[in-house]
């Protein structure tokens, strides 16, 4: 029904019913307000598209109140008919901004149908872990089309303290919307296109004999003092005398283990299936290890160790040993280092470790193990005769252990 031109008055005075039913304005065409039985009296503007035969549309501003008095109402109404005039649907748009993909939205999307169909469970846990602590955070709550390079460029500069992680962030960040351009099609363009990431320092460390054998006192110290965890020794030692990645060694199966030929072979590693030749002192170490499923059994067992609790453990030996410096990973770039020193060419030593080469992942399999062997001995052999070595001078006592 008309009612004149709609004011605080005539919107005070609008009695409710058991319907709902509508005010129109006759000052403004298509402006008009909805009393509805709940009392709830909410502006709105109706239009026509397409002329007398066509479709009505209709666009709600907001309910009567702060911030929507008459007037307000009025002059939103007025900017929504404006723009019909000049040809655009605005109720259509607003319906499709309504089923528009949130950052959120997105990022779930991302996981699902890319992340956990192509990457391994050790990537999807990361990846995982950066999107629910950096980005969602952020802009988890943002349609799509709001976010912009100026926002993605300050949320990166705001992480700058720890550039490794924001750089892995932003990382993938940029792969969802490149995803929502080029396979979904619910972007025009990527706004992470052009963001520099930050330098990083790639850090080549290896122990020295020294370090070594602080180490290896470190470890029997904690494990005298009860201050080791089921499995973490064991999986340092592991990590040691094969090279291998912290990855392989904590999800390591005894079905993956051959040591009658002197082999453990991984049928799904970073680079592909490889195998990992044993040295004498890796081999007595696993003969040491009790059955299961799992190698190295961590405190919950039969579950194995998790990563957490290893690095937690490894931050009581690098204080224990003196070595502040280190990391796990470490060890993998001291197996390849000596043997390297031991005289092996790049080609063995690539395989020994496991790196991604030229050749087709396949060649872990089809090469004999013997040459990888005789590296692995030397390497573990020297690492064991370092880490076994009695001597305490370098390694700080451990409260509560034995003389």
């Amino acid at each position: 029904m008309a009612s004149g031109k709609i004011q605080k008055r005539t919107v005070d005075a609008a009695q409710v019913g058991d319907k709902e039913y509508y005010l129109w304005d006759t000052s403004l065409k298509g402006f008009g307000l909805k009393v509805m039985p709940s009392g709830r009296k909410v502006y709105l503007v109706q239009y026509r598209i397409g002329g007398r035969g066509g479709k009505t549309r209709r666009v709600t501003i907001g309910v009567h109140g702060s911030p929507f008095t008459p007037e307000k109402a009025r002059a939103e109404a007025g900017k929504i008919l404006s723009a019909v005039k000049l040809g655009e649907d605005v109720a259509e748009r607003k319906t499709r901004r309504s089923r528009e993909y949130t950052i959120d939205g997105l990022a779930d999307r991302y996981v699902a149908e890319h992340v956990e169909v192509h990457n391994k469970p050790s990537t999807l846990k990361e990846i995982k872990r950066i999107v629910e602590k950096r980005i969602k955070p952020t802009f988890g709550s943002l349609k799509i089309s709001e976010l912009s390079k100026s926002r993605v460029k300050a949320w990166h500069l705001s992480m700058k303290g720890t550039p490794y992680e924001a750089n892995r962030a932003l990382a993938y960040l940029s792969k969802m919307l490149s995803l929502a351009v080029n396979e979904w099609e619910l972007l025009p363009h990527n706004v992470c296109t052009g963001i520099k990431k930050y330098r990083e320092d790639k850090r080549e460390r290896f122990l020295t004999e020294v370090e070594l054998k602080r180490i290896g006192g470190a470890l029997r110290e904690l494990e005298e003092a009860n201050s080791a965890p089921m499995g973490c020794v064991d999986a340092i030692r592991l990590l040691a005398l094969t090279g291998m990645r912290i990855s392989e060694v904590l999800s390591l199966k005894w079905q993956y283990v051959n040591l009658t030929d002197g082999i453990i072979e991984l049928p799904d590693a970073k680079a592909g299936a490889r195998i990992v030749p044993l040295g004498a002192p890796g081999q007595v170490l696993l003969q040491s290890l009790t059955g299961g499923e799992y190698v190295i059994k961590g405190p919950s067992s039969p579950k194995p160790l998790s990563t957490h609790t290893l690095h937690k453990f490894w931050e009581k030996v690098r204080i224990a040993a003196v070595i502040l410096d280190a990391r796990l990973h470490d060890f993998r770039h001291t197996a390849g280092t000596y043997a390297a020193q031991a005289g092996f060419n790049a080609f063995i030593v690539r395989d020994l470790l496991g790196h991604k080469t030229m050749s087709m992942a396949g060649r872990y399999v089809e090469r004999s193990a013997d040459p990888m062997r005789k590296a692995a001995d030397s390497v573990a052999g020297r690492i064991s005769a370092a880490m076994d070595d009695m001597q305490k001078d370098n390694v700080v006592k451990i409260e509560g252990s034995k003389p």
